[in-house]
């Protein structure tokens, strides 16, 4: 669990016990009884496809620099999940899709995270953005999959490999399989 020594409110100490009627600890202001939660963080992205072939980003900064993923990221206030996953993949890839579907919801516990991925399609236009090394348009055979930076990311590749561009139904039930 994240914990925070200070209070945002008013900046005094925190300290961490079971707010009543709760059942988790929290951590909770000395002063102003402030109740900080820490939540998990929600990371969208896309699986853009053009002619047959999955958009990758390669990875120009940490966690797992110069490895491949699916463009995605951190969603950010005042933004809907598939308007995340867009902008994400225009940051990373240059690239203008079209959200489809969502696809896959993965829960990243160890991480604190859950991790959304829709299905996309584009124009076939597309660049290195600032975060990513290179770009590329792969077809499932050529995918560079001992590359691939995420447990998560691996885990949408294959379920979209292996089912196309259903909805996420078809296969939520393989999720068991993916544990990091």
């Amino acid at each position: 669990m994240t914990s925070i020594s200070f209070c945002t409110a008013c900046g005094s100490p925190t300290h961490l016990v079971i707010p009543d009627g709760d059942t988790r600890e929290r951590e909770v202001c000395t002063n102003c009884g402030m109740i900080h939660y820490s939540n998990p963080k929600v990371v969208v992205g896309a699986i853009p496809v053009y002619d047959g072939k999955i958009l990758l980003c390669k990875r120009a900064i940490e966690p797992r620099y110069g490895y491949w993923t699916l463009p995605a990221g951190f969603m950010e206030l005042g933004e809907t999940m598939a308007e995340g996953a867009a902008r994400e993949t225009w940051e990373e890839a240059c690239a203008r899709v079209t959200i489809e579907r969502l696809y896959a919801v993965i829960d990243v516990v160890q991480a604190g995270q859950v991790h959304v991925f829709y299905t996309a399609t584009f124009n076939g236009e597309f660049a290195a953005g600032d975060e990513s090394l290179d770009v590329g348009l792969y077809a499932p055979e050529d995918i560079p999959w001992p590359e691939i930076a995420f447990p998560s990311g691996r885990f949408a590749l294959e379920c979209y490999i292996e089912n196309g561009p259903k909805t996420a139904e078809t296969f939520l039930h393989k999720a068991e399989r993916f544990r990091p």
